[in-house]
């Protein structure tokens, strides 16, 4: 991080309630370079970043990337970024060493190729938080009915199974719960990947090296499961487009249209 940033975010020690932070890594398996790519006239990454602001919700929100050329995207055009400084196995890792020194009570990590964030589904989420006034809530997520056979049992779609509470029982890119009796009606989740975290949840989260579950998977969440911490899941109608192929992106600039 550099001198200016560095000042600029934690030496005057400012008190915030929560920020959103968005991790922003380069490298794509299947679509390198992805939040670069141009969204209508402007970015993935800067859509994302300014429709985060534009909500309202937080006191700041904060891009966190191990790229050069995003960190110059969002510092060029007047936004907060932070240069990561170490190898990171998930987002959550990536913000976790960012918000270290932030003082803040709630963390909201915000994915980097959702260019359509919007209020409603962020509000539902920290209102879980203003609700929970034992503070027995640590982590929460998102996530959407979905009912189309083929995303059901596409592994790109990370699918939760929830108990009577909503707390989250498992992840998984398989189907689950398997539908072992057909003639029965089943409500299968799709998992949205915007967490919301007491900051002292996150720190732990870093602290932990990858688990058992996580590292087969591939979902980072599952370590929070491994470890006993439940997750409370809120129910919402989906953001928008997930920028995670070319095809996606097609599809997001004919939403703009």
């Amino acid at each position: 991080m550099d001198a200016s940033i560095s000042k600029k975010l934690f030496l005057r020690k400012e008190t915030m309630n929560c920020i959103a932070m968005i991790p922003a890594r380069y490298a794509s398996t299947r679509f390198p370079g992805k939040l670069m790519q141009m969204l209508g006239n402007k970015t993935v990454i800067r859509h994302t970043y300014d429709n985060t602001v534009k909500t309202g919700l937080f006191d700041k929100v904060i891009v966190v990337t191990d790229s050069q050329i995003i960190y110059d995207e969002i510092n060029s055009n007047g936004g907060d970024v932070m240069m990561s400084h170490k190898n990171h196995e998930s987002g959550s890792d990536r913000i976790a060493e960012a918000v270290e020194n932030l003082d803040v009570e709630l963390v909201i990590n915000v994915q980097g190729d959702e260019p359509f964030v919007q209020k409603a589904p962020l509000k539902k989420l920290l209102d879980i938080f203003k609700d929970d006034e034992s503070k027995q809530i640590q982590v929460a997520s998102l996530m959407q009915i979905i009912k189309d056979k083929k995303n059901i049992e596409d592994p790109n779609f990370v699918k939760v199974a929830v108990d009577l509470r909503m707390n989250a029982l498992f992840f998984s890119r398989n189907v689950i719960p398997f539908p072992r009796e057909p003639s029965l009606s089943i409500t299968y989740y799709e998992h949205i990947g915007v967490y919301a975290f007491r900051k002292h949840a996150l720190m732990n989260f870093t602290h932990w090296p990858v688990t058992p579950l996580e590292a087969a998977e591939k979902i980072e969440c599952l370590r929070y499961l491994e470890h006993g911490i439940s997750l409370r899941m809120v129910l919402t109608e989906y953001m928008g487009v997930e920028i995670d192929t070319p095809e996606d992106l097609l599809l997001a600039n004919k939403r703009l249209v």
